[in-house]
């Protein structure tokens, strides 16, 4: 779900659970298809970046991790990945190393860089080639820092990467 610069989306508290979490994440919008992408090729791919949420139904994730069940109930279902708008990958210069900041009502929960999280970005999409091929239009997310947790409705969302559009969030 793209959300318009400058506004603040509202987004349905999901059905069906009592533990709802954020995950603040760099997305990669990919402009040139592939499949197994050599890391040192990997930017070329690239077509922008946006700043997304990656929203979890944490109580079902565990619940179908604890069975060997699929994940998906938790991690795929409406509303669940709400984006800014895209930044072309040339207008975003230092995005591999900028801040990444969430807030819930104007207290920080999330702050990092990019630099970071456990895989860069460039070996995400070269990892994530060498199972799927790649297509243009693909959205990557591509891992969130430490402090996720939980939101209730009501709250507002906030997050922000340098030089990208900021997304705001309010869950309702």
């Amino acid at each position: 779900m793209p959300v318009a610069a400058g506004s603040t989306a509202t987004i349905p508290y999901p059905p069906m659970t009592q533990n709802y979490h954020y995950e603040a994440e760099l997305v990669v919008a990919i402009g040139k298809g592939g499949r197994d992408i050599a890391t040192q090729e990997a930017a070329d791919h690239v077509y922008g970046y946006a700043v997304g949420l990656d929203m979890t139904r944490r109580d079902l994730q565990i619940a179908a991790r604890e069975k060997g069940r699929p994940w998906e109930v938790g991690k795929a279902f409406d509303f669940s990945a709400p984006i800014a708008p895209i930044t072309r990958r040339a207008d975003a210069a230092g995005v591999n190393q900028a801040g990444i900041v969430l807030e819930v009502d104007g207290t920080v929960r999330q702050q990092s860089t990019i630099g970071h999280l456990i895989w860069s970005v460039d070996e995400v999409i070269a990892n994530l080639s060498s199972l799927f091929t790649l297509q243009p239009g693909d959205l990557i997310f591509t891992g969130t820092p430490e402090g996720v947790g939980a939101v209730s409705a009501g709250q507002t969302l906030v997050v922000k990467i340098d030089g990208l559009t900021p997304l705001s969030v309010r869950i309702d």
